[in-house]
């Protein structure tokens, strides 16, 4: 037998308080095309929980929306996350019958109790009991795996916590009798502090010696407490080693910064001159981190500092590859889209190309050879894509993976109005490949003496060569 509903998760979260009332919603998806779908949920804890509305109709391919409803508690759960002893059974069934009869969940429930034995379908919903208040009792009594599997369901319930919730919830971690493995998994989870000065000597020690351990040094746990202030401090420092340093996992400071969402990090990062694209030790870059966090607006700065989606982790995975495992339609569609401008451009589809351009596609993307849509469209000889991504404010000079900017692939492809739109625009006539190729050394080399005559005329050196391959 077909399905007639489903739900989108199995398990009713309850964000759990102690002396009220606490609400969950569940949403029930009709499968069925043609036929109204009759409900009717029961609970194993009636004793504990209402239901409201307990019974009800779906419409053919509609939704309905049912509440769970737990009764004030005075103490806490003695189990949790998960509840084993509270469960819910949602019974479904075509809802064949007259039409003058009676929708009331009164009615649908006694329609219910009229139907033969098996001729329903049967929906089982596990409880979980989450939530700040179960967050830090977990933290108080020291357990690490409630903490976890709380932080597994409500991923952002550390960065939604505000800067003194957050140092409040540290120092009851760090006053454990081991404390480490707490403020470990709190730590890594995105537990953010607004000032470490203003953490207590135990606090201070407890978490430096964490990161310690890790091999991350002080520009890593500034971004870890997303502290933007103290990385300025930091970066400014003429001594300060490298902001690609790495941690034991191989992660720099982007990475974290990606990791946790902390945007203001990553821009004073990538502001600041950090690779886009170095690989940890399993392969992923930040722009992976990124993607598999669904996070777009990571996503898209990134894509604007030249991060490349094409990169694969040691599985063999693009960061466009993560996306779509993880079903972030939104981040796919932006990492994408740098593809698009780039077909656009080399094609010279003007209206495409504007079109994904004023939706705010990165004109940063670069193929494997590394080369951009300005490549693209300066090779085939584009010169109107070339003036549109000018105007649009992409980099002149920047390089494909031999050190070809621009305007040496526009005098390659031989086509005069491209090469003058380029210089006209701020081009280097004298600008060198990895192996000193000029654009003048080329044109001459392919005997385009238009192209030659005019680069001379722009100020182009005749007496640049191309390096010695010895």
């Amino acid at each position: 037998m077909e399905r007639l509903v489903e739900v989108l998760e199995q398990e009713v979260r309850i964000d759990f308080a102690l002396n009220c009332k606490c609400r969950a919603n569940v949403r029930l998806r009709s499968l069925c095309a043609t036929t109204p779908i009759a409900f009717k949920v029961q609970t194993s804890s009636p004793n504990k929980f209402l239901v409201n509305p307990p019974s009800g109709l779906v419409p053919p391919l509609s939704y309905a929306t049912f509440q769970i409803i737990l009764k004030p508690q005075t103490q806490f759960p003695p189990t949790f996350p998960r509840s084993p002893s509270d469960r819910f059974l949602v019974k479904a069934s075509e809802f064949t019958t007259n039409p003058s009869e009676s929708t009331h969940p009164d009615s649908i429930n006694s329609w219910f109790s009229s139907r033969p034995h098996g001729s329903t379908q049967d929906l089982k919903l596990k409880v979980a009991f989450v939530g700040p208040v179960l967050l830090r009792h977990a933290v108080g009594r020291g357990d690490v795996e409630a903490v976890r599997n709380l932080i597994k369901r409500q991923k952002f319930i550390l960065t939604e916590l505000s800067p003194r919730e957050s140092e409040s919830l540290l120092r009851v971690a760090t006053q454990l009798v081991s404390p480490d493995e707490m403020v470990n998994l709190l730590v890594e989870a995105g537990l953010k502090i607004e000032s470490r000065v203003r953490l207590n000597n135990n606090t201070s020690h407890v978490v430096e010696s964490r990161w310690a351990s890790k091999g991350l040094d002080e520009l890593h746990v500034a971004v870890a407490f997303d502290q933007t202030d103290e990385m300025l401090s930091l970066i400014k420092l003429k001594e300060y080693r490298s902001l690609d340093c790495r941690d034991k996992e191989g992660r720099t400071p982007l990475d974290l910064a990606a990791s946790k969402g902390n945007i203001g990090c990553a821009k004073l990062l990538l502001e600041s001159g950090v690779n886009t694209n170095t690989k940890c030790k399993d392969g992923r870059t930040a722009l992976h981190r990124a993607a598999a966090n669904g996070n777009h607006r990571m996503v898209e700065m990134l894509m604007d500092f030249g991060a490349d989606p094409t990169i694969t982790n040691d599985r063999g995975q693009s960061a466009v590859d993560v996306a779509r495992d993880k079903e972030h339609k939104e981040v796919v569609e932006i990492l994408e889209r740098g593809e698009q401008v780039l077909m656009a451009a080399r094609r010279g589809e003007l209206e495409r190309l504007e079109s994904l351009l004023q939706k705010g596609a990165s004109m940063n993307y670069c193929d494997q050879y590394g080369l951009t849509a300005l490549h693209a469209a300066a090779i085939k000889g584009h010169r109107d894509a070339v003036l549109m991504l000018v105007k649009f404010g992409i980099d002149l000079e920047c390089k494909d993976n031999e050190g070809h900017v621009p305007l040496h692939l526009a005098v390659e492809g031989g086509n005069l109005e491209t090469v003058e739109v380029l210089v006209d625009k701020g081009a280097d006539v004298n600008a060198r490949t990895i192996k000193g190729v000029t654009p003048l050394y080329l044109a001459r080399a392919m005997c385009y003496d238009d192209i030659s005559e005019f680069l001379i005329s722009r100020g182009a050196s005749s007496c640049i060569t191309a390096f010695s391959s010895s």
